[in-house]
């Protein structure tokens, strides 16, 4: 854990940066000068929704792409994010044979 705090990018709170930056590149050390912690766990849980949502494979380029876009709309208010249907939620039972 970093003992470095500062002020998040997007929620706005003092918090904890993270300990290093999440990718070898300059979106990676963008979200580790900008991105709390808590901002950055929140994000993880989103992505695990959008995967199983979309059936998102990561060695597909396009598959990245489009959680990079949504990373990108998720923690920076850059662009759109996707929107996951959860009207059916709860709903949805599984019948066995």
């Amino acid at each position: 854990m970093s003992d470095t705090t500062f002020s998040c990018t997007r929620c706005q709170q003092r918090g904890p940066s993270l300990e290093k930056p999440p990718f070898p590149n300059a979106l990676g050390q963008r979200i580790h000068a900008g991105i709390c912690q808590s901002c950055w766990q929140q994000w993880l849980q989103k992505q695990n929704q959008l995967m199983n949502h979309y059936g998102l494979n990561t060695m597909d380029p396009d598959h990245r792409a489009m959680l990079l876009d949504n990373l990108k709309g998720f923690l920076f208010n850059e662009g759109s994010t996707s929107q996951i249907d959860t009207s059916l939620e709860g709903t949805i039972t599984h019948i066995s044979k």
